[in-house]
């Protein structure tokens, strides 16, 4: 996948396993890619490796044909074992690999992404050349229990001072992503607000449309 086509990426969802149980990945991923979402993250943190593959193979099969990208969460081996575009890392996850071995460890990946949670961190990110960053969460979000939101002034400041395309994350919401709009963003992901919608493919097209007018 080419960053041209990364930096034309706009709404970015999630097959995320805590709040898809019992649910066919692949036709939760299809359910997406049909309301706009343009890059998919699968997210397993509580599965095993073995099982992390299987889900993501199930999604990378169905976002083929649409050449959505689909990322995934931490696994490097897994993201290279499916043949996903890449890999998202979370701040410790990307301490944890030796500045020397970065290279080599990510070289089979076109995109790595980064979650950010700070104006230092963005700038570090960029830095270190990674292709996207995550910004947030911008609002409360169960899926970071316990995590203080860096609130809408973090995103006027990476829209001021950073240049790698990066996705507001956490807590959005269609009664809110106004907020982040106005702030300057052009990408967000969203997970809650899509995955426990009671149409999927309706709640990421109602998103896209904001994104669109931009």
């Amino acid at each position: 996948m080419s960053k041209t086509r990364l930096a034309g990426c706009r709404l970015y969802g999630f097959v995320d396993t805590a709040y898809i149980e019992g649910l066919d990945p692949g036709e939760v991923a299809r359910e997406l890619i049909a309301g706009g979402v343009d890059i998919i993250q699968v997210r397993a943190k509580e599965k095993s490796h073995a099982d992390r593959v299987d889900l993501a193979q199930k999604v990378v099969s169905a976002a083929f044909q649409y050449k959505v990208p689909v990322i995934i969460n931490d696994d490097i081996q897994a993201a290279f074992e499916t043949g996903a575009d890449g890999v998202h890392l979370g701040q410790e996850d990307w301490a944890a690999i030796p500045r020397e071995e970065r290279a080599e460890r990510l070289a089979n990946m076109r995109i790595v992404g980064l979650s950010t949670h700070s104006l230092e961190q963005a700038l570090a990110a960029e830095r270190d050349g990674a292709d996207y960053l995550g910004v947030g969460p911008v609002f409360p979000t169960a899926t970071k229990p316990g995590v203080k939101p860096v609130g809408v002034e973090l995103v006027r400041e990476v829209v001021a001072r950073v240049h790698t395309p990066f996705f507001a994350i956490g807590g959005i919401t269609l009664d809110n992503i106004g907020e982040i709009i106005e702030a300057g963003a052009t990408r967000v992901a969203v997970v809650f607000a899509i995955l426990k919608a009671p149409d999927r493919s309706k709640a990421a097209a109602a998103f896209r449309i904001r994104l669109e007018k931009l």
